[in-house]
């Protein structure tokens, strides 16, 4: 699944967090790079990789981490495997930075993993979304639109 972004360069989706539109309001959207080791991009690469119950938090400095990503470990990595979950530091901007720790800390936004891609250079990044939780009603208003817009559809 190929996308062409404002640069003209493909974007290759390699995994997705379905869950995340359902559950959450996208209130932003950024790209973050990742510190990763050589296993864990080979495994990214053959897509053995799950958004599913990962979030994003600060630590103590003010760093961004994403929590709960799990990439599968590399066939062939041996003694060089990395740990299936564990933390991952995200790259972005310090003033992106600063506003994302601003808005969780005073609005009590959350910040959630949308999608993984390759960029053309083979570099992973992260779509990460600043996000409001839904309410129940909401999510069954969300249930009721897709039925009745799958009924028009027959």
């Amino acid at each position: 699944m190929n996308k062409p972004n404002s640069q003209g360069r493909n974007k290759v989706t390699v995994t997705l967090n379905r869950r995340a539109r359902f559950e959450y309001f996208i209130e932003e959207s950024y790209e973050a790079g990742m510190v990763l080791m050589g296993t864990e991009v080979k495994s990214i690469r053959q897509s053995k990789i799950s958004l599913d119950e990962s979030f994003c938090e600060f630590n103590d400095l003010g760093e961004l981490f994403v929590v709960n990503m799990t990439i599968e470990e590399y066939l062939y990595g041996h003694s060089y495997n990395h740990k299936t979950k564990s933390e991952r530091k995200l790259l972005l901007n310090k003033q992106e930075l600063k506003k994302l720790h601003k808005e969780v800390q005073n609005v009590g936004l959350t910040i959630v993993p949308l999608r993984l891609f390759l960029t053309e250079k083979g570099w992973a990044k992260l779509e990460i979304a600043l996000c409001k939780g839904k309410k129940n009603y909401d999510k069954r208003e969300v249930i009721k639109d897709r039925d009745n817009k799958r009924d028009l559809a027959r």
